[in-house]
């Protein structure tokens, strides 16, 4: 086992993704989404990977509420790792259901998908990820909130504070980024 290995066994994948709906779950104009949501997030329970999802009584997190918006829906999932959530994201049914994302989500200016790592078992919470996802807006990718096109390793990160921190007159260095292929 690697070093590698060892940092990534005692991590975990977070995920958040939030939607801004277009009409009301229960309207026809989201019937097929609605539909969709228990066959896709059971090809999500079974996938190679696949930790843990936010989920109410409801069975998926249609009715948990993020940033107080009452239009806003959150999806929120541990993975193994990037790979792992990749393979998932874009084959089968949630792919398809990727294509047609803006026949029943508005288009936001912002970031509305975030990265981070959490120790292994540990569930993250809504107030978590919202935090998570404005680090994201107002920082850029960075080991404490990052996309998908620019992952980092597993590992214990802190927020950026407002200034960069300097040592010895340089920015403190950051760990390198990692591709899809190579988390």
């Amino acid at each position: 086992m690697t070093v590698h290995d060892r940092s990534a066994a005692a991590y975990e994948l977070a995920q958040v993704n939030i939607a801004r709906l277009k009409a009301p779950l229960d309207s026809p104009q989201l019937k097929d989404f609605v539909d969709a949501l228990d066959p896709v997030n059971a090809v999500a329970d079974a996938s190679d990977g696949f930790v843990w999802r936010l989920q109410s009584d409801s069975g998926n997190a249609t009715d948990v509420p993020v940033f107080g918006d009452d239009w806003l829906i959150v999806n929120m999932s541990t993975w193994r790792d990037t790979n792992a959530l990749t393979a998932f994201m874009y084959q089968g049914q949630h792919r398809e259901l990727l294509s047609r994302r803006r026949e029943w989500f508005e288009r936001l200016a912002e970031a509305v998908t975030v990265l981070w790592w959490v120790p292994t078992g540990r569930r993250p919470t809504v107030a978590e990820a919202e935090e998570r996802l404005l680090h994201l807006r107002a920082h850029g990718a960075t080991p404490y909130a990052f996309t998908l096109r620019t992952a980092f390793p597993p590992g214990p990160y802190e927020p950026v504070a407002a200034a960069e921190p300097i040592t010895r007159g340089k920015p403190a260095a950051q760990p390198e980024p990692v591709t899809a292929a190579e988390g």
